[in-house]
């Protein structure tokens, strides 16, 4: 298993670490999942995701290259922006959800850190006939996300940058103890916050962590493991790759439709997706709050309704913010109306749940 450079930092915390995408990495750390989730919603909290993939590509193709490979408009993009897209097979299948970065004479490609192999080697594949050339430079970055109502206040300290006036989306050049980074105006909690890139060994990454800790100290920042990024992810509704979204589903019964651009023209699976959208979803993925007492929905329970079973719960988990059961799965697409009554299915009994609309909170 690969180690990300703050490895010794999470050693230092306490933190529990596990195997994840080919990493070892912290999913807790001692005060657990809980108290590390209100950390997040309430003042601010870091998060080690440097097991994530960049791919750079390059080229006088490189845009037109990136418009077949993934399902968002990247022409609105400007230097300086960012675009959440997805990749697809070209029977329409989702091969990763990801993010593009238009860094002025080059794009940025993050990809999920469990996909990175293989999200390589299809968009190796996709550049025949493309003057463009794409490298995978994962190994090289570090990345952190520091997010919560507090980031900016943090953040604010390392930098002259106006951070408040860096707009969702956009990200800008900075420097952290001298050391260059990217302020990214992202994260994958819901909350106010930056994701860092920065390139450099063990002793860099070291620093940015040490001098961010710094400025988060009167905030009581801590640091968050993959636990507490679940449960934060899943009470805004978002997806989760393996989970939500496969090669075996498709953006529009995803519910990726806003950023399936089939107007912009042929793309991957382009042609696949505007069939099923022309003879309409027969599936959806729906969020559903638990009714039943004490039960909490996971990954792979069936999900039934008139004693028939009609889908599989994808994401689930104790919200707690909310303090019941929430989760992600999908229903025919007679059911994905918010107020359906569905049942979950575990240990030989049926809980009844809610379809209700997402984010959950």
């Amino acid at each position: 298993m690969k180690k990300t450079k703050l490895y010794t930092q999470h050693l230092q915390h306490q933190a529990k670490m596990v195997d994840f995408a080919g990493f070892t990495m912290p999913i807790q750390y001692p005060s657990g999942i809980i108290a590390e989730h209100e950390k997040v919603r309430s003042s601010v909290g870091v998060f080690d995701v440097s097991h994530m993939g960049e791919f750079i590509v390059k080229g006088d193709d490189a845009l037109a290259y990136i418009q077949k490979l993934t399902t968002n408009d990247a022409s609105k993009l400007e230097p300086g922006k960012a675009q959440y897209s997805s990749m697809c097979l070209t029977n329409g299948g989702i091969v990763d959800d990801l993010l593009v970065y238009h860094c002025g004479d080059y794009y940025m490609l993050v990809v999920n850190g469990a996909n990175i192999d293989k999200d390589f080697a299809w968009a190796k594949q996709n550049t025949a006939g493309f003057s463009v050339s794409l490298t995978d430079d994962s190994d090289e970055y570090s990345l952190l996300a520091v997010q919560g109502p507090k980031s900016i206040e943090t953040l604010q300290k390392l930098t002259a940058i106006d951070l408040s006036a860096v707009a969702y989306y956009s990200f800008v050049n900075g420097e952290i103890n001298g050391i260059p980074v990217i302020y990214s105006r992202t994260g994958y909690t819901g909350e106010i916050g930056f994701e860092i890139y920065f390139k450099g060994d063990e002793t860099i990454a070291s620093k940015v962590w040490d001098a961010i800790f710094a400025a988060g100290e009167e905030f009581g920042i801590s640091p968050i493991g993959l636990g507490a990024r679940d449960t934060l992810r899943l009470e805004k509704g978002y997806c989760l790759y393996g989970n939500d979204i496969t090669e075996q589903t498709n953006p529009l019964e995803a519910g990726l439709g806003w950023i399936t651009k089939l107007a912009k023209g042929a793309f991957n699976g382009s042609d696949v997706i505007q069939e099923v959208k022309n003879a309409g979803v027969q599936r959806k993925l729906v969020g559903f709050k638990v009714l039943a007492e004490k039960f909490i929905p996971r990954n792979g329970y069936e999900i039934v309704a008139d004693g028939a079973v009609v889908g599989t719960v994808t994401s689930g988990s104790l919200s707690p913010n909310m303090g019941y059961g929430i989760g992600l799965g999908y229903v025919a697409t007679t059911l994905s109306s918010p107020g359906s009554i569905i049942n979950i299915s575990a240990r030989n009994k049926l809980f009844e749940a809610e379809v209700v609309k997402i984010p959950f909170l």
